[in-house]
């Protein structure tokens, strides 16, 4: 992405007894940019986004905010604020009040906390609800809160440590629609964190996986699907197939895999026989025995196969991708 780097980590290193939590990474963060933290539990994404925060302070490494060395700041001496899963919001408070606290706690005035936060309310679409208390809400609802909460305050980037993870599944679909819509009105740096790859690629302007405490590639949600630089990433974002044709070991996502009961008539293609069925709504996954050894899967259309059938499984040669080692 273009624009100028808001956040600049180097080396940074931290350890958690013998575990290496963070090793040694590497990573720029553009202003104004959807920034996804993403990867399985324990490969160090939520350390880092905690180290950023000044939650946790590197073993060593450096981490420069807006040009500034924050490493050793603590938390309230960083231009940044937080939104977790669990929203922490202030029970005993209204709406309005919940949103007004950290104003009111750096010593803003009285009407300059309720003009930002009716501002903040109107942004996250609640205006009339600035008299209720969180238990008077939905789980998305007490999310918008917490999202006003820390917009309110004007930070320079926003930290997300997965924040969608209590709603459910439909509800969780809508709020990345509507997260990622604030994020472009604010114009907000947001640093988000889930291990939940869809969410990644539908939201983020680019994606920084990671595993075992280490990048292992970042790039657009395109570039990170359609080009996957380790088996690591090939695997953990999205499906694939993993064969070897023609002597090469090549994966090939089940998207791009053809299904047709004409016989093979050459270029990239295999015998198949179906060995089941998923129905997973506007498609189905079929999981096929092939001709190579290797079994496949193909996602597509709803087609009218039986468990046995043998078809031919083809594909386009640019569709393929070799995964570096």
């Amino acid at each position: 992405m273009s624009g100028s780097t808001i956040v600049s980590i180097r080396s940074l290193k931290r350890s958690f007894g013998d575990v290496r939590a963070v090793d040694g990474i590497d990573l720029d963060i553009t202003e104004g940019e959807f920034l996804t933290l993403l990867g399985p539990s324990g490969s160090g994404k939520t350390t880092v986004l905690r180290m950023i925060a000044g939650f946790e302070k590197p073993d060593s490494g450096t981490i420069t905010l807006a040009g500034k060395d924050v490493s050793q700041l603590p938390p309230y001496e960083r231009d940044v604020n937080t939104v977790f899963q669990d929203y922490a919001l202030f029970p005993h408070m209204d709406v309005l009040a919940n949103i007004e606290y950290g104003l009111r706690v750096k010593g803003f005035a009285k009407q300059e906390c309720r003009s930002r936060a009716l501002t903040a309310l109107k942004q996250i679409r609640l205006e009339g609800y600035e008299n209720r208390k969180p238990a008077q809400l939905s789980g998305g609802q007490r999310q918008r809160v917490a999202l006003a909460r820390a917009l309110v305050n004007q930070p320079a980037v926003l930290l997300l440590d997965e924040p969608l993870g209590a709603l459910d599944l439909k509800l969780r679909e809508q709020m990345q629609i509507e997260l990622k819509a604030l994020q472009r009105e604010v114009g907000i740096t947001f640093v988000f964190v889930t291990h939940d790859q869809e969410e990644a690629l539908s939201m983020s302007d680019r994606i920084a996986v990671f595993n075992h405490g280490k990048i292992e590639q970042i790039g657009t949600p395109r570039e990170i699907y359609e080009n996957p630089k380790s088996e690591f990433v090939s695997e953990f974002v999205g499906q694939t197939n993993r064969i070897e044709y023609d002597g090469k070991k090549i994966n090939i996502r089940p998207e791009f895999v053809t299904i047709s009961r004409a016989s093979s008539t050459g270029g990239r293609s295999v015998q198949g026989t179906l060995r089941d069925a998923i129905f997973v709504g506007a498609s189905t996954r079929y999981l096929f025995d092939t001709s190579i050894g290797f079994p496949m899967i193909s996602t597509q259309s709803n087609n009218q196969l039986k468990v046995g059938d043998v078809v031919t499984l083809s594909w386009q040669e640019e569709k393929e991708f070799l995964v570096q080692q």
